[in-house]
């Protein structure tokens, strides 16, 4: 059933998993999973004739309370059978789009201890600021609390993809500054503080033309190879500029020349940003010689230790937990309430916060995203039926009237006690506390929510 030499070489914690998990009762298991026993006994047996296991799993397993513990969960799992560091096993994310690979990939993080400020010092001679940053709702927590002043941001639309928009926007316009860099207009930038600029930039999908010629960036995939990106089309202006030289304009205009940093270079020729990188990270040789390894066929690999069975944790193994409790929202009112568990989900005609079309075939849906979807009985127990308007409510003892209303109810196959409904329209039912609690992902999966204003009661036949 395990492989207890992998065990044995490579991992810590496994008696103290081992002996949580035959002490839970199939019962608790059955009721927090929403599945009978021999569902997952099932799954389990298939597990076991496997030789080997990839476990692909997509950003929703992390937007829960627990979201951290999910993964680790993950890892256990992949763990007792020795599913780590061996072909065609591991763990999978399917991590979204270039950006999101990208800052990975050259160390962006808001913990300094993540980064490499000593080797940036010197190479660059400066003192990076060694505070830590703030993540998304550390950033708007502080927004809320009037300590942010300003806003500048490299894309996206922001005030629409964060939780709690109804507090959020108004804090948002209190901002003396907002900049925005964008491919494309969107709401958030119809909401503006004192001082507001957009700044048109190119998308990668379009030429870049600098002074050094015609541009290449990089950008990584879901299986971390990193590969070279041309624009093919061109330009919607002459006038656009691309992030960099922006970036750049700015920094050259801020900074001056108190920094050894060639900004018109870095403009003009972004093989030269590549090559401070290489010299940032030389010990990794990832980046060496990477203005021409980045166009090998199939991408560049970048280095996972755990690949090579190299654990780079304190203990120097691979770490079994102990999850802090069954289910991954512990803070989740219990089903014999009104409550009910939101999660929020795209179409398959939207890319991040951007809607191409109010239809959505993966579900059956057409000409709205006003739409929340139910399990038939508990449509019958609520007294719903197919098409009736509802509003939806957060559940939440924090002073905050969190709702959102107008939703069609639509019959779907989803777990009892489970509603379902879109992003970014059901965004204002999302706290922005109910989020993971070590990585402050927004917890979007496992919203807390009661209905409210149902239709009158239908007179009988």
């Amino acid at each position: 059933m395990i492989d207890v030499d992998f065990i044995r070489e490579h991992t810590t914690g496994y008696e103290a998993f081992a002996n949580y998990a035959r002490e839970v009762s199939w019962a608790e298991i059955e009721k927090v999973s929403g599945l009978p026993r021999e569902a997952l006994e099932a799954a389990a047996d298939e597990y076991m004739k496997a030789n080997a296991v990839i476990i692909h799993y997509g950003m929703g397993l992390t937007q829960h309370r627990l979201g951290m513990q999910n993964v680790r969960m993950v890892c256990n799992l992949l763990f007792l059978r020795g599913n780590i560091g061996k072909p065609g096993a591991g763990p999978s994310p399917v991590r979204g789009h270039s950006n999101v690979q990208g800052q990975r990939t050259v160390g962006i993080t808001e913990k300094p201890e993540l980064a490499p400020f000593d080797k940036l010092a010197s190479q660059f001679s400066f003192e990076p600021p060694r505070k830590k940053g703030l993540n998304t709702v550390e950033a708007f927590e502080a927004m809320l609390k009037g300590e942010i002043k300003g806003v500048f941001n490299l894309g996206g639309n922001l005030v629409r993809s964060v939780p709690d928009r109804m507090r959020i926007e108004p804090a948002w316009r209190g901002l003396r500054l907002n900049v925005n860099v964008a491919t494309k207009l969107n709401r958030s930038h119809l909401v503006h503080g004192e001082i507001s600029y957009i700044l048109p930039c190119l998308s990668r999908i379009e030429i870049d033309r600098q002074a050094g010629g015609e541009q290449a960036v990089s950008m990584e995939d879901s299986t971390a190879c990193m590969h070279g990106s041309r624009g093919v089309a061109e330009p919607a202006s002459e006038n656009i500029r691309s992030e960099p030289y922006i970036v750049a304009g700015i920094a050259k205009a801020t900074l001056g020349n108190r920094f050894n940093v060639d900004w018109d270079a870095w403009r003009d020729d972004y093989s030269v940003v590549r090559g401070e990188i290489a010299k940032t990270y030389p010990e990794t040789e990832i980046f060496h010689d990477f203005n021409q390894r980045m166009w090998t066929p199939g991408g560049v690999h970048k280095p996972l230790p755990a690949h090579e069975r190299q654990w780079k944790t304190k203990s120097g193994k691979a770490e079994f937990i102990v999850p802090k409790a069954l289910g991954e929202d512990p803070d989740m009112p219990e089903r014999e309430t009104d409550a009910l568990r939101l999660m929020t989900l795209r179409s398959d005609s939207q890319f991040n916060t951007t809607i191409y079309s109010l239809d959505d075939r993966f579900r059956g849906v057409k000409g709205s995203r006003m739409i929340v979807l139910m399990n038939k009985d508990d449509m019958t127990a609520s007294g719903l039926s197919e098409g009736d308007k509802i509003g939806l409510q957060t559940i939440a003892d924090d002073g905050f009237d969190r709702r959102v209303n107008g939703l069609t109810v639509k019959a779907y196959d989803i777990p009892r006690g489970c509603i379902a409904g879109y992003y970014p329209e059901c965004n204002p039912l999302l706290p922005l506390w109910h989020c993971v609690e070590e990585s402050k992902v927004p917890g979007a999966k496992s919203i807390p929510v009661r209905i409210v204003d149902k239709p009158a009661v239908r007179a009988s036949a």
